[in-house]
């Protein structure tokens, strides 16, 4: 049985995220706000001129990896596309890892006669890591990073979603997913145990789900209940390597007010150790001003302290191809261009807003006529068995160089030429 990531791009977002947050960037909003960041720490203006503080840090620069890379029905090749990624400045991917693929059949009396070879018991419970183990070696054989978001939950332990993807119905069986994989990819994997030719580069963080606060991917209100799972994962995360980082599920739309609610439940603050957040603006510098509204909540619940991410960061170059009528959908050279502008603005911002890493979202595209918004969101597109170097690739790779302080990159990803 192959098993194939499911598309990050696969879920709708709200219409008025950009309205709001233009309109509270222009009527002063986050001057005024509670918990105001001092003036030392406080992100640049649009209009101030500032100097970036130096290369960034191994692993700041990101992409999404999903669609057309992962499809059973392409023949995109995952090892000669992360080999593009490195030359053009990628030093992390985020992927999805499928717990319902990885799982699904709670027993072994379930699996399906003929198909026993393809699962390996884990708890009692049969586990394929067939997907997980070709991102995990063939990105650690270029020295890439890999962020697993663990998301979707397998027929045997799933509630029903009308609005999108099943959630767990218990959280325990999540938990055991989350041990198991920390068992076959953390710092004493039985993985890099089985491979000892490919590099060892143990997965330290785990991301909790996809943006929760969106029905699509969990029942609504969803602090309570999503708590409740972090709650599990946390602990389950932290058993198997105490030095592993939890990491919040991206929080999308009016994200610093669903982070809010999840401070409201009493402990979660104890539960992750990085807040993440999938920012989606028009205007480039506003990603920034959205990052600021991330922090303001954390500084007025006492969370200051910890890191960021923004794990999907994009401009879809979906004008003219699709009926979503999002106002941050532009042109293949508006792509290009938006991104230019965003790049520099994260590396001068990077340390007042103490931004860990960024992800482009996406890779590659499945760039449909009349498909979702999301779907040409790449910096490739695939169509019809053929992909396309889109103008937001040279865009990135420009940029992203200089972020990392490298005329050009070396064969793998923790090398830079300067």
């Amino acid at each position: 049985m192959l098993l194939r990531a499911r598309r990050f791009a696969d879920r709708p977002r709200l219409t008025g995220l950009l309205l709001l947050v233009s309109a509270l960037v222009i009527a002063g909003a986050l001057a005024a706000g509670a918990g105001a960041s001092t003036k030392a720490s406080k992100p640049h203006s649009s209009k101030a001129k500032t100097t970036a503080p130096g290369p960034v840090p191994q692993g700041f620069v990101g992409v999404d990896v999903d669609g057309p890379v992962f499809a059973s029905d392409t023949s995109i090749d995952f090892p000669a596309q992360l080999k593009t990624m490195v030359s053009d400045g990628v030093q992390s991917v985020r992927v999805a890892f499928n717990w319902a693929a990885a799982q699904p059949y709670e027993t072994d009396a379930d699996v399906p006669a003929g198909q026993e070879d393809e699962f390996t018991d884990v708890g009692g419970v049969p586990t394929s890591f067939q997907f997980t183990d070709m991102v995990v070696g063939d990105a650690a054989r270029e020295r890439v990073t890999v962020l697993p978001t663990v998301l979707y939950a397998p027929p045997w332990d799933a509630i029903t979603n009308p609005n999108g993807v099943a959630y767990p119905h218990k959280y325990g069986p999540y938990g055991s997913y989350l041990t198991a994989l920390i068992g076959r990819y953390g710092p004493h994997g039985s993985f890099w145990r089985e491979n000892p030719s490919i590099p060892k580069m143990p997965i330290r963080s785990w991301q909790i789900w996809n943006e929760p606060n969106l029905a699509y991917y969990w029942k609504q209100p969803f602090a309570s209940t999503y708590v409740a799972m972090l709650r599990v994962a946390h602990a389950a995360i932290k058993k198997a390597d105490p030095g592993a980082k939890v990491i919040l599920g991206a929080l999308t739309n009016t994200a610093w007010k669903s982070l809010t609610q999840i401070y409201k439940v009493k402990g979660a603050r104890n539960l992750f150790d990085i807040v993440s957040v999938n920012g989606f603006t028009k205007i480039p510098a506003n990603v920034i001003e959205f990052m600021v509204f991330m922090r303001r909540s954390m500084a007025r619940n006492g969370d200051a302290a910890k890191p960021l991410i923004a794990t999907e960061l994009s401009w879809p170059s979906a004008k003219g191809k699709t009926k979503a009528n999002f106002d941050f959908i532009t042109t293949q050279a508006g792509q290009a261009t938006n991104l230019s502008k965003l790049l520099p603005l994260l590396g001068q911002d990077r340390l007042a807003l103490r931004l860990d890493s960024f992800y482009w979202y996406t890779w590659m595209g499945q760039e449909d006529p009349n498909s979702g918004p999301f779907n040409y969101s790449g910096l490739l597109g695939f169509h019809n068995g053929n992909v396309t170097v889109k103008p937001a690739l040279q865009a990135f790779k420009t940029g992203v160089l200089a972020l990392e302080g490298c005329k050009r990159k070396g064969s793998v990803a923790t090398r830079c030429i300067k």
